[in-house]
Formats: structure tokens, C-alpha cells, sequence
């Protein structure tokens, strides 16, 4: 698996496929050599399988490069191989396909704080058992290893009615395109709406995330307009669809008892 893989998940997305098949990556020479190691080699392997990254099909060579299908060049620097980063070039690291969130992070307090020790990617979401991007991530055991949690609770405040919001949207349009609605407008709303969303809060900045969410809801809200009126369309077809059938019901009703009672004239 490839960062094509990736791309292929957020075009899928963004085309209507809002819960596209979950996509298993193949196990690599990596994973069949790091899986049956002992210790700290063994441990990458099985935080991975746990990981969103395992989810979406995302493996080893994804990020550290190498070539996971031959043994002898799987580590060799003509393939590509990286390793591990230092600690400060994480952020770097991370970038290559998380380039909105990095560009965020860098502008941030975090990011300018990097040399002096300040956090990256690895402190807040491990390396290897990264888990789906949640605002259960901000809390205030993870936050208090580095500084008191007042700021990031106030940033926490501030995401969780948007990121409810962001949650329903999804939750409709899934809906109406199961119904056969066409909803790619709206789901590239969502799309770039939802990547702004993971974006802001990597620049720890409380002002500017209320301001950016403020914004974020404005065209969620659009959407959730949108939303209702064809809802209000599909209520309305169904009200008639009734009508149509309680009317067929009554022909069908008056029809047998006219021919009942001709029935019986008939017999009479």
C-alpha cells in the first residue's frame, strides 16, 4: 500500500462514499520480520495493527520508505528508506501527507517551540497506535505532561459543538445518499469544512479557534439548510405517497362493497 491509498480514501469520501470500505493493508517483509521480534523491534508491529493507519491501509514503508517486498532492500537508502526521525524533524516527517495540520502546527506554539523541546506529533498521538483524529486527544492527563491544561480545556470547549456539528452532517448526508440523493456539492463542503476543523487546533491559539470555528459552523449550518429542505421534500412525498395509497385502499374498499351489494341484489 501507497499514499495512493490514502488519496483514494479522501476522493472517496468526497465524492458521497462518506463510509467507504475499510481498507486492510497487506502484511510487508517489515511486518513478517518487526511482528515475530522480541521486545521494542516486536512492539511497532502491534501498536500498528491498532492504529488508523493499519485501518486505512497506511504501513511501514508509507512513512519510513524502503521496499516492503524484498528482504535484502528493505532498509537499503537506494529504496527510499528513512528510518526514524529525530525529534525535531517529526513535524516534517508527519507533513509529507499531513501538510494542512503541519503548516498549522509550525504557525503554532507548538511548532515554534520545537528546538526548546516543545511538542510534536509523537507527544500527543504516539508514533505507531495513532488512533482517529477525536477530541478525546485533549485531556488533561496528556496535556499536563508539558503545561497546566487551562488553555487546552478553553480550545477543548471550543471544538466540541463543531465537532457534534461536523458529526450530524455526516451522519445526513450518509443518510440521503443511501436514498439516492446526490449530495457531492455538499460533501466537498464537508470535506474541506472537516480538514479546517482538524487543522486550527494544532495552532493552540484559543482566540483564533474560536473565531475559525465560528466560521466553520457558518458553513456547516449551509449545509444543514440544504439538508432540511430536502428533507422537507422527502417528508412531503411521503405525506402524498400516503394519500395515493389510503386512496387506492378506499377504491378498493368501495369497489367491494358495490359488488358485494350487486352480488346480493343479484341473488335477491
Amino acid at each position: 500500500m501507497s499514499r495512493v491509498v490514502i488519496w483514494s480514501f479522501l476522493i472517496a469520501c468526497f465524492f458521497g462514499l462518506s463510509a467507504p470500505s475499510v481498507v486492510i493493508a497487506a502484511d510487508t517483509v517489515c511486518i513478517e520480520c518487526h511482528g515475530g521480534q522480541p521486545g521494542s523491534l516486536g512492539v511497532p508491529v502491534a501498536d500498528w495493527r491498532t492504529s488508523i493507519h493499519s485501518e486505512n491501509g497506511v504501513s511501514c514503508h508509507d512513512c519510513h520508505g524502503g521496499d516492503p517486498t524484498d528482504f535484502a532492500m528493505a532498509m537499503s537508502p537506494e529504496k527510499g528508506f528513512l528510518g526514524a526521525p529525530e525529534y525535531t524533524d517529526v513535524p516534517a516527517f508527519c507533513g509529507r501527507c499531513h501538510v494542512g495540520v503541519s503548516d498549522a502546527y509550525q504557525a503554532g506554539a507548538h511548532g515554534q517551540a520545537i528546538e526548546s523541546g516543545g511538542a510534536q506529533c509523537v507527544v500527543c498521538h504516539g508514533n505507531h497506535a495513532i488512533q482517529k483524529a477525536n477530541l478525546d486527544l485533549i485531556n488533561e492527563e496528556a496535556c499536563s505532561q508539558c503545561h497546566t491544561y487551562e488553555r487546552a480545556a478553553l480550545i477543548r470547549l471550543s471544538l466540541v459543538e463543531t465537532d457534534t456539528m461536523v458529526a450530524k452532517v455526516e451522519h445526513d448526508l450518509d443518510r440521503l445518499y443511501r436514498l439516492g440523493f446526490a449530495v457531492d456539492d455538499m460533501q466537498g463542503t464537508l470535506f474541506s469544512q472537516r480538514n479546517l476543523f482538524h487543522q486550527i487546533f494544532h495552532g493552540v491559539d484559543v482566540e483564533r479557534v474560536r473565531a475559525e470555528t465560528a466560521d466553520i459552523q457558518a458553513e456547516l449550518s449551509k449545509v444543514g439548510t440544504k439538508v432540511a429542505a430536502i428533507d422537507s421534500t422527502v417528508g412531503q412525498r411521503k405525506l402524498w405517497g400516503s394519500v395515493v395509497i389510503a386512496l387506492f385502499v378506499l377504491a378498493g374498499v368501495i369497489f367491494l362493497l358495490v359488488r358485494k351489494a350487486y352480488e346480493e341484489e343479484e341473488k335477491g
